[in-house]
């Protein structure tokens, strides 16, 4: 867990920073650093996507893993959390603390980082995948903040949770995380990244939260394999 101890603080310490800088910054320069941040978000999400072990699975994953997370309507529950932060923060209706939660708790929780660096936190206590991201996190967590403002450092919540859920399951999934695997929740939390960066750019409003099941899917058919295998 001390791998994502340290994340979650350098969330907070970059969302803080971040925070203190909004003040001083005109709008326009926001505007423009978030367009630079989303498009690197982007390039992130593609190269990801394309490490997929089998296309099928990745596409089929987005589908089942999307009906189960508009069933549970996870997007839903994530953006009346931000919306509660953002009545207890700020009283001004415009305010971005709830888009800030919603987007950077996103953002720090898919992607391959995220789940490899959990495992292996857990499984061995090696920490370096997650110290990385760590820096990582810091460092975007400024500019997400400088133009959201505080919700950011409250996405440090959801990255314990998420992140530490994972590496305390890591023992049960150790035999099931083989590379073809991780390969293609990769390439599931890849898409979902994409997705995340044209909401970003408000090209498109992607549900991303209700997405999130997709990442696991793979973990299943895994399982539907060796059951098939077994008989």
């Amino acid at each position: 867990m001390l791998g994502t101890v340290v994340n979650s603080i350098a969330i907070i310490v970059g969302g803080t920073i971040g925070t203190l800088l909004k003040v001083g910054i005109p709008e326009r320069f926001k505007n423009i650093v978030m367009q630079g941040v989303a498009l690197s978000v982007m390039i992130i999400g593609i190269s990801s996507g394309l490490q997929f072990n089998n296309l099928m699975v990745a596409i089929v994953s987005l589908v089942i893993g999307g009906v189960i997370g508009e069933a549970l309507d996870i997007e839903g529950y994530l953006n009346k959390l931000g919306d509660v932060l953002q009545k207890k923060l700020s009283k001004d209706n415009s305010s971005t603390i709830s888009k800030g939660f919603v987007t950077a708790s996103l953002v720090y929780c898919i992607g391959a980082m995220a789940i490899v660096g959990s495992l292996k936190d857990g499984l061995s206590g090696d920490h370096s995948i997650l110290f990385a991201k760590s820096v990582l996190d810091g460092i975007s967590s400024i500019i997400f903040a400088s133009t959201f403002g505080i919700g950011v450092v409250f996405s440090a919540i959801s990255v314990f949770l998420y992140q530490g859920s994972i590496s305390l399951g890591a023992s049960f999934l150790q035999g099931l995380l083989t590379k073809p695997v991780i390969d293609d929740m990769t390439a599931v939390g890849g898409v979902l990244i994409f997705a995340i960066s044209l909401n970003m750019l408000e090209i498109k409003n992607i549900k991303v939260g209700n997405l999130l099941p997709a990442i696991f899917i793979p973990i299943f058919y895994q399982i539907l394999l060796n059951m098939i295998k077994g008989f």
